[in-house]
């Protein structure tokens, strides 16, 4: 059996639209170090491999909900309760909301979120649950329809205020005051109109209206007209009627 003859190093070599030609000719194809396995992996821990992924992230955010109707995303915490008033004020919020015509987004997690979308998927609308990578493992309620998970805060933030006309707000921890004043924030500087903010359970916010009106407001960090920006109730048809009329449904 012959020896297999030694391939002769081409005069010129095309990778896509580049061309190499004399010393200038690299060693094997494109696809073949795509393809080998060997080597540092260091890469996948730097900035712009990070930057693809947070865009991937964005595509596949914009791609599954860029057909929604419209939408109002339901916060509060994943402690509450099943057998708790808050739960079932959940699931009358997500109920009502349907019934108006909306579809219904969560954090995608247990507690006052799935409430809401189990209350949405009782009235068979639309259940949608944004779920976040966190160190311990949460996972998406099963009353999800449209699931999406992500690694980045910042960009499944941007979902929830994308694709819905308006927040409800649940009774709810440090995750449910962040997306509460991200969308204060974007109402007040006007990077959004229209946007509808419904604190539901006033016993429960009291304590957070009064030190924004007395202190905030009162020590001249924010305007008497800021706290027009949201309202506060304990009735759910209420709930509604304010994020259908802001947003002229």
């Amino acid at each position: 059996m012959g020896v297999p003859e030694e391939p002769r190093k081409p005069e010129e070599q095309r990778l896509g639209p580049v061309l190499r030609r004399r010393e200038q000719i690299q060693p094997g194809t494109t696809d073949q170090r795509l393809l080998d396995t060997e080597g540092d992996s260091e890469w996948v821990h730097t900035d712009p491999w990070r930057v693809m992924r947070i865009q991937s992230e964005f595509v596949e955010g914009f791609g599954a909900l860029a057909e929604l109707p419209s939408a109002i995303s339901v916060f509060g915490s994943a402690r509450t309760k099943p057998d708790s008033p808050e739960y079932e004020a959940g699931v009358r919020i997500g109920r009502a909301l349907v019934e108006a015509g909306f579809a219904v987004i969560t954090g995608g997690g247990p507690g006052a979120m799935e409430a809401a979308n189990k209350g949405a998927r009782e009235a068979k609308g639309i259940s949608v649950g944004l779920g976040i990578e966190l160190p311990f493992e949460q996972g998406l309620n099963p009353h999800v329809d449209i699931g999406v998970n992500f690694r980045y805060f910042f960009v499944r933030k941007t979902m929830f205020v994308k694709y819905a006309q308006g927040f409800v707000v649940l009774p709810g921890g440090l995750g449910t005051l962040d997306e509460l004043f991200e969308a204060l924030t974007l109402v007040q500087t006007r990077k959004v109109t229209r946007f509808p903010i419904v604190l539901f359970g006033t016993e429960y916010w009291k304590g957070l209206v009064d030190w924004l009106r007395d202190s905030v407001v009162g020590g001249g960090k924010a305007s008497e007209h800021d706290l027009l920006l949201f309202h506060v109730t304990d009735d759910v048809d209420e709930a509604v009627t304010l994020v259908t009329k802001e947003v002229g449904r």
